[in-house]
């Protein structure tokens, strides 16, 4: 890939986590600051090949599910992170899967995983989250007026579904109680 290529779909990934994050900060998701660590978004390269072996096919049938599904992975990670990481950091991505595969990903992660209620407001305000991300995402992607089936349309689906993951593990971290918080160290004490 050539440098102005890779600059291309840097730029476009940058923008589309601006654009989403600015979307859940405003719904009061999220309060402006992208939470994650470092062994959050090192799962993700382990977990994006079979993700997009799943997703990609969906793409023209089911774009919003394809696009979504991601940010419930961010959301499981992130959960599993929480709760036992030395159990979970190498969990294999069929244990993400639903009893239907990567068509009830979404429930099975919001049940079996967040131990949420289907019906319960909570999983539903999350449901209605994850689809308007997915909503803006596909108008931004269409924005960029790239042809289907292209080299260029994988890898932007590719940078969107990176972005709904870190978003997802964002919004489970907020839910779990993480936040940015300004530390006072005190007075700095001069150094002699």
């Amino acid at each position: 890939m050539e440098q102005k290529d890779t600059q291309y779909y840097d730029d476009f990934e940058n923008n589309l986590l601006e654009k989403l994050l600015g979307q859940l900060t405003s719904l009061s998701v999220l309060e402006g600051t992208l939470l994650g660590s470092e062994d959050i978004d090192a799962r993700w390269h382990d977990l994006a090949p079979e993700y997009m072996a799943d997703a990609v096919p969906q793409l023209n049938t089911y774009p919003a599910a394809a696009i979504a599904w991601a940010g419930y992975v961010g959301m499981a990670v992130a959960h599993r992170w929480d709760e036992d990481w030395i159990l979970y950091s190498t969990e294999p991505y069929a244990d993400l899967l639903g009893p239907r595969g990567f068509d009830d990903m979404d429930e099975h992660i919001v049940q079996d995983i967040l131990r949420l209620r289907l019906e319960g407001p909570e999983a539903t305000r999350i449901e209605d989250v994850m689809r308007g991300l997915a909503q803006t995402a596909i108008t931004t992607i269409r924005h960029e007026q790239i042809e289907g089936q292209t080299t260029q349309a994988f890898y932007v689906f590719a940078r969107t579904a990176r972005v709904m993951f870190r978003l997802g593990a964002a919004m489970e971290l907020r839910r779990l109680g993480y936040r940015f918080e300004k530390v006072n160290m005190g007075p700095e004490t001069p150094v002699v």
